[in-house]
């Protein structure tokens, strides 16, 4: 992955598409952070704030910056996305 972008994967552990998407990375040797939308009103409050739904598995990708990060794309679902993220994550 390019080494300025960052990837925040929000994921609840009923979802099998989250559960596809944090296996797919995981082959893929792909760091990303997990945030769990089931573990409480918290992370749920931040995925509504972040991408503006409620629906997971949601991607957000952030570019690293001198002034911290700055969110550059929100992907929701991993199979509708799969070609776009790999593209993000450099797999082509």
């Amino acid at each position: 992955m390019n080494k300025n972008l960052t990837l925040e994967l929000y994921t609840r552990p009923t979802c099998s598409d989250c559960q596809a998407a944090k296996e797919y990375l995981n082959e893929q040797n792909i760091e990303y952070v997990d945030k769990n939308a089931g573990e409480g009103a918290d992370v749920e409050k931040e995925l509504i704030e972040v991408t503006g739904s409620r629906i997971v598995p949601s991607f957000v990708f952030y570019r690293k910056g001198l002034f911290g990060k700055k969110k550059i794309k929100n992907l929701i679902g991993f199979e509708n996305n799969k070609e776009e993220i790999k593209q993000l994550l450099e797999l082509k």
